[in-house]
């Protein structure tokens, strides 16, 4: 096995931090891991020893495996900076801004990123444990999804899919997305997994039989509820924060210019001993 992709029902459906136990996990077990995102949207950021630009998800991902992180594990980052327009971090460096006023992304000089990219780990290292991005489902985007079942296929890649149990509908939300899927993306997805439940694990046994019937796949279990206080990718993430001593104003209201803004007020506030012990034990 070269390498492994976490792909979710949704966004905030649990990718990155199931991505990371399974970093966290091969590295235990002896294997030399890195973690990989095509593309990810995001203003929280992290800057590598080299200077480059990456989403703080795949930095996260990358102390999980022990290692420090790298500009080929989140080669396209997506800035949003409002109004419809987004800022593109090629390899690291700001590369253009696209959307309103701006030029059109061209697909081919991405995909020679991520294609580049992917292959200098996947020859540096054992195991590439690679995370996709929102939903493989989305249909109106397909001609354009770089970072979920393109990547997939070009890894050659198995499939775990991340169901999140939190909102409720999450049989629906697994088999909706299998079945949106082309028949030759279907056949990569291998194994699922339903997360953050709260409650009697045995009530799903009935669904997760009648699931795996339906994708043709087995489940990996479920995981239960956890209030981590990992880094966030974005402000639906920043909605499940509890504890962090962050009060008044609700910043998901406005714009933020970088997340990592918040991260010096709530610092004290975490323990990341007991986090580490709690997530990857």
């Amino acid at each position: 096995m070269s390498s492994i992709m976490v792909q979710g029902t949704s966004s905030g459906a649990g990718k990155t931090t199931v991505a990371a136990l399974f970093c966290r996990h091969l590295t235990a077990r002896g294997f030399r891991v890195a973690p990989f995102k095509a593309t990810n949207l995001s203003l929280n950021s992290f800057v590598t020893a080299r200077g480059e630009e990456m989403g703080v998800s795949q930095a996260f991902q990358a102390w999980a495996c022990g290692r420090e992180p790298e500009g080929d594990m989140n080669p396209i980052l997506l800035k949003p900076r409002g109004n419809g327009s987004c800022q593109i971090v090629l390899a690291g460096r700001p590369y253009a801004d696209i959307g309103r006023g701006g030029k059109k992304a061209e697909r081919e000089v991405l995909m020679g990123a991520v294609a580049g990219s992917l292959r200098r780990l996947i020859d540096k290292y054992d195991v590439v444990v690679i995370e996709g991005s929102g939903s493989p489902a989305e249909i109106n985007l397909r001609a354009e999804d770089l970072a979920n079942m393109a990547t997939a296929e070009m890894a050659g890649a198995p499939v775990v899919l991340v169901g999140d149990i939190e909102r409720g509908g999450v049989f629906a939300g697994l088999y909706g997305t299998y079945s949106l899927l082309e028949d030759r993306h279907k056949r990569l997805v291998k194994a699922f997994l339903i997360n953050r439940f709260r409650g009697e694990e045995s009530i799903l046994a009935s669904g997760i039989q009648r699931m795996e019937e339906l994708l043709r796949a087995p489940s990996l279990g479920v995981l239960p509820f956890a209030d981590l206080k990992f880094p966030a990718e974005d402000s639906l993430d920043m909605g499940r924060a509890q504890g962090t001593g962050l009060h008044g104003a609700d910043a998901r209201k406005s714009w933020l210019a970088n997340l990592d803004a918040f991260y010096e007020l709530s610092q004290k506030h975490i323990d990341y001993a007991s986090v580490e012990k709690l997530a990857f034990s």
